[in-house]
């Protein structure tokens, strides 16, 4: 039986509704106040919101894998204050760009590059979410931010002046600061009207439940045996898997090193002889040290 209260459970995050008020409504169906999420989703958005329990909240910040992928629905002719359909139209225009245009710019965008934050967001200055200026009214000045956008790929128009982009990018990327970019680029406003997120780091969307399916489970107590709650090494999926035997699984759990070890350098997710995810270790100039551990000392 799975573990509630420590693992992974990977969410397709409902439109209206914000990443926090996910955890909020999950607390009680996992029987855990501990939760956190790598990635938040902006309320309009859907998709991969990747939900850490317990002792699993310490493997958010240590995934090697931060990167994303969304699907974008970009409406020209459009622009917000807050980058998407949800907030204040500030501008109009004519549509005078279709996909052919679009399609052209598009390579522009791609590598590593600096974005500018935008105002309706989570991003603190000087200790103040920006979201907080933006609703009265205020601009902060920000700063420019690396990025990487991997890859853009165009998906099709679903009604005039409407086109849906795959975007794999990197962490931090803000896709309405893109849209309105790609917007410029054409000569005219852009926001996002749509956004769903199909990949976090190493998660995907056909590994989400949706939260009336997890509450529905929980309520019927069938959540346990569900299979939906993973265990936090599918966090660490891309790192090369170690199996260590003793004294190297006891100087691990004592944060000794252990000089001399037969492996090569790096970074690994560490199991004992009997299958047991430990944690994570890395090996450097051939000595293992642990990183951190994900497993009660047996």
């Amino acid at each position: 039986m799975t573990n509630l209260t420590n693992g992974i459970l990977p969410v397709d995050k409902p439109a209206g509704w914000t990443s926090f008020d996910v955890l909020a409504k999950l607390r009680g169906a996992l029987g855990t106040r501990r939760l956190g999420h790598s990635g938040t989703l902006d309320p309009m958005a859907t998709g991969v919101l990747v939900v850490f329990a317990g002792g699993a909240t310490a493997a958010a910040d240590r995934q090697p894998d931060h990167d994303k992928t969304y699907e974008a629905t970009l409406r020209l002719g459009v622009r917000t204050d807050t980058g998407d359909i949800t907030g204040t139209v500030l501008e109009t225009a004519p549509v005078t760009a279709g996909e052919a245009e679009l399609r052209a710019v598009l390579p522009r965008f791609l590598g590593a590059q600096q974005q500018l934050p935008p105002m309706y967001s989570a991003v603190k200055v000087n200790g103040q979410p920006l979201y907080k200026a933006a609703r009265k009214g205020h601009t902060v000045e920000r700063t420019p931010r690396p990025i990487t956008i991997y890859s853009i790929d165009y998906l099709g128009s679903p009604a005039p002046g409407e086109h849906i982009l795959r975007v794999a990018c990197s962490k931090g990327t803000y896709i309405r600061v893109l849209a309105e970019d790609i917007g410029a680029a054409l000569g005219l406003p852009a926001t996002l009207s749509a956004l769903r997120r199909t990949r976090a780091g190493a998660f995907s969307l056909d590994q989400c439940h949706t939260l009336p399916e997890i509450l529905a489970a929980a309520d019927s107590g069938t959540l346990a045996q569900s299979g939906w709650m993973l265990g936090v090494e599918t966090a660490f999926v891309s790192l090369p898997a170690l199996t260590v035997e003793e004294p190297a699984r006891t100087h691990l759990f004592n944060g000794c090193p252990t000089s001399r070890y037969p492996a090569a350098d790096g970074r690994y997710r560490v199991y004992d002889t009997a299958g047991l995810f430990l944690g994570l270790a890395v090996i450097e100039g051939g000595v293992l040290r642990v990183e951190k551990l994900f497993c009660e000392r047996t």
